[in-house]
């Protein structure tokens, strides 16, 4: 199979670059990888048009592609920043370009990650807000922070799997994501609670804990847990995909608070005082998809 060749410049691709593609690079570059499935329900009306964008993104060096083949398991085709949008990426926040060998072993990495599911399975949440942002008017993904980001912004006080800023209508509501896949016993989810309640008493924002847990039975068990142990600072929301698969909808059961599940929008939220931990409402330059001029 003959090589691809060598990445030009962006200055040689721009005239083939739309707006939609820079929102892909900025979405990659945060959030390390995300399959054609997930970037279909966020950006384009069709797979096959994703899949012929992607395909020609490829071509041009600007993004790339794997696929983990295991038996007996998906192997969906992960999208990765090739050298161009990668060069993007960092030049726009002004920082250095990576050179092809740092590239390739951020790829790579990406490739062998033991987490790959799990990262995935956490993009799946946020991507399902995004989607349901496109079909509802009124509502958005304000902002979408990847674990780094939210340990960074957050004092390194936390360090959950994600979190969001959610609006529909006039109620804004901010969250961290804790994504559970059955491999960590329940004593170790409750135990995650600590730093968030530290957070919370160092002046950090008032915002919702919510487990994303593998089966309805595991969540029963989680609130048993968490009635022995109250964490009367923090609210604490669950929900697993017998509930629903639309992370917006009425799926979210607060801890404590019987059996009765509310939306997102509905469960209790406080961006808190101004602080050196309370970033606060979302910023138009924290939009995940802001690179776009037009939806």
């Amino acid at each position: 199979m003959p090589r691809r060749p060598a990445a030009s410049t962006l200055l040689d691709v721009s005239h083939r670059l739309r707006p939609r593609d820079y929102a892909i690079a900025a979405l990659l570059d945060e959030h390390t990888t995300l399959t054609t499935t997930q970037l279909t329900a966020i950006l384009f009306d069709s797979p096959t048009t994703c899949r012929h964008r992607l395909q020609l993104l490829r071509r041009l060096q600007f993004v790339d592609r794997f696929v983990r083949n295991r038996p007996g398991a998906p192997n969906p085709v992960c999208w990765v920043l090739g050298p161009l949008a990668a060069r993007y990426t960092a030049l726009a926040r002004g920082g250095m370009p990576p050179t092809r060998r740092a590239l390739r072993e951020r790829q790579d990495r990406v490739y062998s990650s033991p987490a790959l599911e799990h990262l995935l399975a956490v993009n799946d949440v946020f991507v399902a807000l995004l989607h349901h942002a496109r079909r509802r008017p009124g509502t958005a993904l304000t902002r979408w922070w990847s674990e780094r980001t939210t340990t960074a912004a957050f004092g390194r006080r936390i360090k959950p799997d994600g979190h969001g800023v959610w609006v529909d209508g006039g109620q804004e509501t901010g969250f961290f994501l804790e994504l559970d896949r059955g491999t960590e016993p329940i004593s170790r989810l409750v135990d995650k609670l600590a730093s968030h309640r530290k957070l919370r008493a160092e002046g950090g924002p008032q915002y919702p804990v919510l487990f994303a847990l593998p089966s309805r039975v595991r969540e029963q068990h989680l609130h048993r847990r968490l009635a022995d142990r109250p964490e009367p600072a923090i609210v604490v929301a669950t929900t697993s995909a017998e509930s629903g698969l639309d992370p917006a909808g009425p799926v979210w059961r607060l801890a404590g608070n019987g059996r009765h599940r509310l939306t997102l929008a509905e469960l209790p939220s406080s961006h808190g005082q101004p602080g050196p931990l309370t970033p606060g409402p979302a910023r138009p330059a924290e939009n995940p998809l802001r690179l776009l001029a037009t939806r």
